[in-house]
């Protein structure tokens, strides 16, 4: 008998921050979207002048599961505001800075970080500092006194931005942490409209506590000693965000890979074993929708009945069974679809890890991977 994401605490012990941060996002991204909405003034008096520069060039950064939501949202905040966006991680931008930022352009640089107490948060916004002419921080963190908050909290040319104090997830893995960052900002940029956060809040809270959630669980009840997840675009992000929280919350003992829909043909298939799931993110775009229904049929064909799934904002051209639709999100763009849709990866990774004996709190008793990376040495800059 699986246990739902909403029971007492004390329902699945080792797991009760992350049942809570799963089951608590539909609830956050109400708050954060009243939250971004007062602090519109502020926002725009920050944002207007740095986006009136056609030559911006806008750098989301972060690290792990922060450096997902970047990419995430990469294309779509292009599209929204007109200008250059980049997607790089701070790890790259730490041990590759002349490569990452050797164009000297006027910068905002977006920082995701969880705690903003990994080594490369604050050194990714130094080394920017140190190689661009104008550089603009907007910092959005879960930690008010996280080193990268009290770097930039009075700094003339930083905005930091806060998510509300449940947030700043106390599991080992990111979760409710990383949609109220995707959330707030997309919302910042004005990709989602005020109130935007309602229907894919809804959507969240049908995988959280409903029937959809539960069929979530039936397939990771599945003995699967592997899990693929492919999308493209916005989805191809996803995929990554969702096998790298199946790789932290089972303890690596379900390996896991991403790809794109189209990319996983070109070598990574021959991670296929009868012992494999898939799932496949389903674009809302309809042009870019037809090669992930391509893929989804064929690896239907390719692997035994119940191990591959959909996940849809929309139900047109898919089966009824194995595809998790999620309600209301049929008008989301892929970018605003991904908020929703990793409820289910969480759901899959928390069920997969309670499945195997497995403390998804602290998958890691003997501390061989932290919650907060350590044992990272920040060279100085070299001329």
């Amino acid at each position: 008998m699986t246990a739902p994401l909403s029971p007492a605490p004390s329902a699945a012990p080792g797991a009760e921050h992350t049942l809570r941060e799963i089951a608590q996002q539909p609830e956050l991204w109400r708050r954060v979207d009243r939250a971004v909405a007062e602090a519109r003034p502020r926002l725009d008096a920050f944002l207007g002048p740095l986006l009136a520069d056609p030559r911006l060039r806008i750098v989301l950064t972060g690290a792990g599961t922060s450096a997902y939501a970047g990419e995430i949202l990469r294309a779509a905040l292009a599209g929204r505001t007109g200008r250059r966006v980049d997607a790089i991680a701070t790890t790259d931008i730490v041990a590759d800075p002349y490569g990452c930022l050797g164009e000297d352009l006027p910068t905002l640089l977006v920082s995701f970080a969880r705690s903003g107490d990994s080594p490369e948060s604050t050194a990714a916004t130094e080394i920017a500092d140190a190689l661009l002419g104008r550089c603009a921080h907007l910092v959005v963190t879960c930690n008010a006194e996280g080193d990268l908050a009290r770097a930039h909290r009075d700094r003339d040319g930083s905005h930091v931005l806060l998510m509300p104090p449940a947030a700043d997830d106390r599991g080992f893995a990111m979760t409710s942490s990383l949609t109220c960052m995707l959330l707030t900002v997309s919302l910042a940029f004005g990709h989602l409209p005020a109130g935007g956060a309602e229907p894919l809040a809804a959507a969240a809270r049908a995988v959280a506590e409903g029937e959809l959630g539960e069929r979530v669980d039936a397939f990771a009840a599945h003995a699967a000693d592997r899990v693929v997840y492919l999308g493209s675009g916005a989805l191809k992000a996803l995929a990554g965000e969702s096998a790298l929280k199946l790789l932290e919350l089972t303890g690596g003992a379900v390996a896991a890979w991403a790809d794109s829909s189209l990319g996983f043909r070109h070598g990574p298939k021959a991670l296929l074993t009868d012992r494999t799931a898939l799932v496949v993110y389903v674009s809302n775009d309809p042009y870019t929708r037809r090669y992930d229904l391509d893929i989804l049929t064929e690896m239907r064909a390719a692997l035994p009945p119940g191990r591959v799934a959909a996940v849809a904002g929309r139900a047109d051209g898919l089966p009824a069974e194995d595809t998790w639709l999620l309600p209301g999100a049929e008008d989301a763009d892929d970018a605003a679809l991904a908020l929703p849709a990793v409820v289910c990866a969480q759901r899959l990774a928390l069920r997969a890890s309670l499945d195997r004996g497995i403390r998804p709190d602290n998958p890691f008793p003997d501390g061989e991977v932290n919650r907060v990376v350590q044992g990272v040495t920040v060279h100085p800059l070299l001329p």
